[in-house]
Order: structure tokens, then sequence, then C-alpha cells
């Protein structure tokens, strides 16, 4: 029996049972091909479908020449997708999953572009959307009267392609929520007003769409509650809607998750940080599955099979959705069934590589497993080496973690050296940060992956070229990371100042009055600037960018700028670090040159990057053995190129 008895209870829904009660939520991937279903796109659902999936539901897909973004969206609307469904489709089946599809339109939250121009903004009502500064066009009764036919017809696709069913997005701001929402429908027609008026485009779209898929196909609806920003639908409003559809027959279930596009605050929820608890939204699909006999799935940072199942067991909802947690882990479903959590590759919520990829249509990936995505370059399960070798993999940070699990996987004989006494690299310190020690859980996923494929690994050794010429291996992975930039500072004998990574470690004495100057736009400079502000510090974070966190994740930077503004942190934009001296730290305006000057500074605390630490690797050229630099040693970034050089030499060596 498994140790999560209620998560691998089947269920039915609409006379199809479902194996299990995790489900694959709906979610862009960006992995189609000009709107068709890709290669790509199936290998990447069928692995979630071995992995154990119950249910999947593809991403959001496009049905209306409004909103056809080929670059970015499956378009439903076009018969020549089919074929392709119907090939997706006979993969996920083949592992006994069940598979729906979901159709997306946007309304007034439309950024993307075809050529660079900005599309017309359709929604309810002229209501400014506040994300993306647009004024959509209130959509007139024949548009409306389209877009219920092409919902209809892409529905026909989906099923036609073999797909169990179909399930509408009204949720998180997007079209069909713009009307439900009474703060976003301000018409006085008949789609507006009353909930039976602001109602009625939804109910037209699943009336028809049902009338093309027939009586036996799945028809579900995903809709937002706890959402607790201005303007948003109140759980009570989103209960009455949910009952409607109940009474009146229309859906097969209905799909809750948090948050809303239209403003800063609502897309944090929508893809909730490491700082949002684990579970937000279950408490009120707890209160929905209260009220309606209808099954309830809900989604939204769920990463743990203990919590997945106590949603269930406490009855908050029959099904329970993982996207990140199944990106991260494509066997998550697998491994909990078989009792084996700890094997587990849990999401850290950084957002990185999913959905910071997305957001800028790449394709979606992991910065823990950057296999996701790019299945079809590098299988989850790692072919044999065609020669296996003698490996030492210098460096125990993430590239080095991943480089050495990988080889070994493929039957290398691998030994890791660490100069330090812990694992982890620069995400140590990461971890260390104020509401950062899920960043901690990539050490922890890399060091279990090295222990199952059977890495040896030694702490405490720092290896020299002469090591290796000596031993003679017969290929060196270099992982020996970097080390803080540390730039001249014009009068830096006369001011105090001390260096990130020193203060994040407890190293360095900071004053009362601190600037941090943040170069490189990223979590350093605004965890360190929460950290010193929560100490009592006054703090002024200076950035080169436009914003603090310009090159993370926008959910994650906002959130955390959010955390700054409550804690009173000054932001100087545009600024560049000049000189210092005693009390007064000098910047430059990276536009005009201009001086900024910051008095009564007693600390100044550098955020300068990371300059690679490549001795070895220059000491080690022209050894006649196979090396490979990865990481920040190849060239200073982030955690999600160390992981994925790692896998590339993981990869490369035996090939």
């Amino acid at each position: 029996m498994s140790v999560f008895p209620h998560l691998f209870q089947p269920i039915e829904i609409r006379g199809h049972r479902i194996r299990n009660r995790l489900f694959f939520p709906a979610h862009g991937t960006s992995l189609g091909d000009r709107g068709r279903v890709s290669d790509a796109l199936i290998a990447y659902h069928d692995a979630r479908a071995r992995g154990g999936a119950g249910m999947i539901v593809v991403e959001g897909m496009s049905m209306h020449p409004s909103f056809d973004l080929a670059a970015g969206y499956l378009l439903a609307g076009e018969p020549g997708i089919v074929p392709g469904f119907r090939r997706l489709a006979d993969a996920v089946h083949g592992h006994g999953c069940a598979i729906l599809g979901q159709l997306f339109h946007p309304g007034a939250a439309i950024r993307a572009t075809i050529d660079g121009a900005r599309r017309p903004a359709i929604s309810s009502s002229a209501v400014p959307f506040e994300r993306y500064s647009l004024m959509p066009t209130p959509a007139t009764p024949a548009l409306l009267a389209e877009l219920v036919d092409s919902y209809a017809r892409a529905a026909g696709h989906i099923v036609e392609g073999g797909l169990d069913g179909v399930e509408i997005l009204a949720s998180m701001g997007y079209l069909v929520a713009q009307f439900l929402n009474p703060r976003t429908n301000r018409r006085d027609d008949a789609y507006g007003g009353s909930l039976e008026n602001r109602m009625r485009f939804l109910v037209e779209i699943l009336e028809a769409t049902r009338a093309r898929i027939g009586c036996e196909a799945i028809l579900g609806v995903r809709i937002s509650d706890s959402d607790a920003t201005p303007g948003a639908m109140e759980s009570g409003e989103v209960l009455e809607i949910c009952q409607v559809l109940e009474d009146r027959g229309l859906v097969d279930y209905v799909n809750v998750i948090g948050g809303n596009t239209r403003t800063a605050r609502g897309w944090i929820e929508v893809v909730p940080p490491m700082t949002i608890e684990p579970g937000h939204v279950a408490a009120c699909a707890g209160v929905l599955r209260k009220h309606l006999s209808l099954p309830v799935l809900v989604a939204g940072r769920i990463n743990q099979p203990h919590l997945a199942d106590d949603i269930i067991a406490s009855g908050q909802a029959d099904m329970v959705g993982l996207v990140r947690g199944m990106i991260a882990d494509p066997m998550f479903a697998a491994k909990a069934e078989d009792g084996r959590v700890d094997d587990i590759r849990s999401c850290i919520a950084c957002n990185q590589a999913c959905f910071g990829h997305r957001l800028q249509y790449h394709a979606v990936s992991c910065i823990q497993h950057p296999e996701t995505g790019r299945e079809l370059a590098f299988g989850h399960v790692k072919s044999p080496a065609r020669r296996y070798k003698t490996v030492w993999v210098v460096g125990g940070g993430p590239a080095g973690m991943k480089a050495a699990a990988v080889l070994a996987e493929r039957g290398h004989d691998v030994t890791l050296y660490e100069r330090g006494g812990r694992l982890g690299g620069q995400a140590l310190l990461a971890q260390a940060l104020p509401g950062r020690a899920e960043f901690g859980g990539i050490v922890t996923n890399l060091v279990r992956e090295m222990e199952l494929t059977g890495v040896r690994v030694e702490r405490g050794v720092e290896v020299a070229a002469a090591d290796v010429r000596n031993a003679r291996p017969d290929a060196v992975v270099v992982a020996t990371g970097g080390q803080p930039h540390r730039p001249a500072v014009e009068g830096e004998d006369e001011a105090h100042v001390v260096e990130s990574w020193s203060v994040i470690r407890g190293e360095a004495n900071v004053g009362g009055s601190v600037l941090v100057a943040d170069w490189k736009n990223d979590w350093i400079g605004l965890g360190l600037a929460e950290r010193l502000a929560r100490d009592g510090c006054r703090v002024r974070l200076a950035v080169t960018g436009m914003v603090p966190g310009q090159n993370i994740q926008e959910a994650v930077r906002d959130h955390w700028i959010g955390q700054l503004s409550r804690l009173g942190v000054e932001i100087i934009t545009y600024a560049r670090l000049f000189g210092a001296d005693r009390d007064t730290v000098y910047l430059q305006h990276t536009v005009t040159d201009d001086p900024i000057v910051c008095d009564g500074v007693e600390t100044l605390v550098l955020c300068q990057g990371t300059s690679s630490d490549a001795a070895l690797a220059g000491e080690l050229a022209g050894w006649p053995g196979e090396m490979h630099v990865i990481g920040d040693a190849l060239s200073p970034r982030t955690a999600e190129e160390a992981v994925l050089d790692g896998l590339k030499a993981g990869m490369a060596i035996g090939a």
C-alpha cells in the first residue's frame, strides 16, 4: 500500500477513470512548432505520463485570429493541428494517463506581438489593464458570438484529435474572467450587470463546446480564487459562479488557481515564488468543495507529496496539480507512489527556467533539471557511455555535482573533489538570505542524485594540476566556480568597504547606515538589502539597472521589491559605483554620467559580480587528457547555466 493512500486512489470524471489524484496543469511551454504540436512537445508530456501523472492538461491554446500567436501558442482553431493532437494523445494514453486541452484568450492581457506591433486588446469593458499599461476595447456582441463559435470549433479539434476533453480557462484575469468580474465588466448590455449577464459569455462557450464535443468528453473550467488584490473577484462571488455552473450541468469539474495577471501583486500569486507559503490556494478550494458536488481540482505551489496527500485527505480538493513540481521531476508521481520521497527532485520555486523562459517564449525548463524541455536532446534516463572512463570532477557546486551525477549514471568511474567542507558552491550563499532557504534544495537534490548514481565525494581536498598529471584520469571536469569580483574603488582606503559574500557569511562587520552597490541586478543585492534592513540598518540599494532584480524572474523580483518597500529601503536606479570616502559614496548615473552623492554612509557593500576561478584549467593547458571547463569557471553566469554545463559535459565524455 502506498504511503500516500489518498493520492493514489483513482477518480472518475464523466466516465473517464483517472488513475490517481495528481495532474499536470496547463501552462505555456513554447515547445510548439509554428502553432502545431511538435515532437518536442510530445516528448515533454510523454515524460510526465510515463512518470505517473494521472491527468495532463495541455497548455492554453489559441482559437481565434485576435490571438493567433503561433510563435508561442498552439493554434487549436486550425484543422491542421488535429494529426499532431492524435500523436500526442496516443503517446500519453500509452502510459495510462488521461489528457485534456485548455482553450485560452488573454483579452486585455495581450502583451506579445507577431512583428513588434501591438495588437488591439479586447475585453468586457474599457477598464485599464495595469500590468501591461493597456486600454482595451469592449468586445461587440458580434465579436463575442464569433469567439463562442471559435471556442467550440477548437474544442472539436481537440476531441477529434483523441484528447479526453477540454478545459476552458476562466481564471487569472484573462478574457472570460474579465466578463465574470463586476469590477472589470461595466457593460450595460446582455453581457454585463447581473450575475446571469456577466456569466453569459462563459455559459455560451460551455454550451457551444458541449454541443461540439459530445456527451462523452470531459469539459472543465479553470477559475481563480485566493486573490486579495484590489479589484479581484471575492471568494463568495467565485462560489456563486461555480454553483451556477454545477446547477446547470455545464461542467464536469472546477479547477482552482490563485492570483490574476492584472497587477504585479496578482501575478505573484499566479506563479508564487519560494517566499509564498506552499499550498496557498488549497483552503479556498476547500470552501468550494464543501459547497459543490463537482470534483474540485487545485494547484498552486504544491511541491511535496505529503502536502498533496493532506489536501486530498482533508477534503480540500479531489485532485492536486503540480506544474513546477513535475517540471522539476517528471517522475514525481511514480516516486511518490513507490515511497521514494527522498528521491523526488523537489521544486524550489525559483521561477527562473520555467516561467522565466516562458515569458521570453523560450522552451520551458528547470535550473535543477535542464533535461526538461530538452527531452529530445537529453533523455531523463541517460544512455550508457560507449566507453567507460575514469573521471575527476573538481568543484562541488551545482555544475560539478550535475556533471558527476550524469557521468556516474552513464557508467563512468567518477570522483568529485571539493576543496571546502560543504558541497553547494554559491547556492549556499543564496539559501542564507531571507526567504531563500528553499534554494538550498538544489544542493540537497543534486547530492541525492550523486548518492543514487554512486559518485565518490572527497571534501576538503584541493586538486592541483600536478595531482591530475600524476593520477592520469581519463578526463577532468573543471568546475572550480568563481570568486567575488572586486573592482578598485576610488578612495576606498578611507571608506569601510566590504564584499557581499563576506556579509552573507557573517564574516564582515556592517555599520548602521549601509549602501549596497549592485552591479549584477540579481538576487544578491535584493537579498542583502532585505537582510540588512531587517537587522535594523538604514539601507540604500543602488543598482545599475532600471529596477533591482532586473535579471531575475519578475514575480520573484516584484515580491522582493515589495518587501524592501515595506522595510523602508531606499532604491537608487541607473547608478554605477564611482568611489567612496569615510562617510560618503559617490555614484554616477549610467545614462548621463552625472554624479549621485550619498552622504552618511558607514559601510559600502559591494555586489559587483563574479570572476572566474579558472587557475586549474589554465595550469592543465596542454595536458593530453580530456578536459571540460564548466559553470562559473568557464564564464560567470547563474545556477541554471552551471547545471546545464554539467549536463552537457556529463553527456559528452565517453559519448
